[in-house]
């Protein structure tokens, strides 16, 4: 068994990708027109907006997972982080480009019918995967667990951005998501984070969408000047 990964085992990458997309979806299941417009906790970005930029990142995955690579693997579940940083042009140009995008759909229908299918196909998918895999995506190569993993990130941190101005009986992430969040958190970080702070949270000031208190700058020290961790 592999060490020091989010994705050890089928089976706990799995569940993380499957409690992240199955939230995710139920959440988007239940709006319809008026609320795709609401603002979400992403800068400019309607629900509309981030709904199908999560497609995007579903249609990504299910295309990774039909797609096998040569060895070595040069990314795993922490380091395919390391060069998704906010601020940057790359985050700004994806920005304008989900807008522009996501007008193409005239009805929110059809964007919300098209992302509840895709995450069911990518479901399937990896549950009809090797683990050991290893796939190639982005132009890296890395193991079909990590791969997972990644992507029970992604719509696990973008939940919580989803659901920022839905009403507070919004569904919120599943815990097999957050804990794989949180384990990326630490594996980026080197350390455990300061154990009063709950998955959310971590989630939100590890990735920049939410600032630090003066109080966890001291608890962190020198580490946080490193915040965000990730984007």
């Amino acid at each position: 068994m592999r060490t020091g990964r989010i994705g050890e085992t089928q089976p706990q990458a799995l569940s993380a990708l499957k409690s992240a997309y199955e939230a995710f979806a139920h959440v988007v299941a239940s709006l319809g027109e008026e609320e795709s417009w609401l603002p979400t906790g992403c800068v400019g970005w309607a629900v509309r907006d981030l709904v199908f930029h999560c497609l995007g990142d579903a249609q990504r995955g299910l295309v990774a997972l039909h797609t096998p690579a040569d060895g070595p693997a040069d990314r795993d579940a922490i380091t395919y982080w390391s060069t998704w940083q906010p601020g940057t042009a790359r985050a700004a140009s994806e920005q304008r480009h989900a807008r522009v995008a996501a007008s193409m759909f005239p009805e929110f229908e059809q964007l919300r019918e098209l992302y509840l299918a895709t995450t069911a196909a990518v479901v399937t998918a990896a549950e009809r995967s090797d683990v050991q895999q290893l796939i190639s995506t982005q132009g890296h190569v890395l193991a079909a667990d990590d791969l997972m993993a990644t992507l029970a990130v992604e719509a696990t941190v973008h939940h919580l951005d989803l659901v920022v101005h839905l009403p507070a009986t919004a569904p919120r992430p599943g815990a097999a998501g957050l804990a794989c969040v949180r384990g990326t958190i630490d594996g980026l970080l080197g350390r455990p984070a300061p154990e009063n702070w709950s998955d959310e949270h971590y989630a939100l000031v590890a990735t920049g969408r939410l600032p630090l208190t003066g109080a966890e700058r001291h608890r962190l020290g020198a580490d946080a000047d490193r915040f965000p961790l990730f984007g």
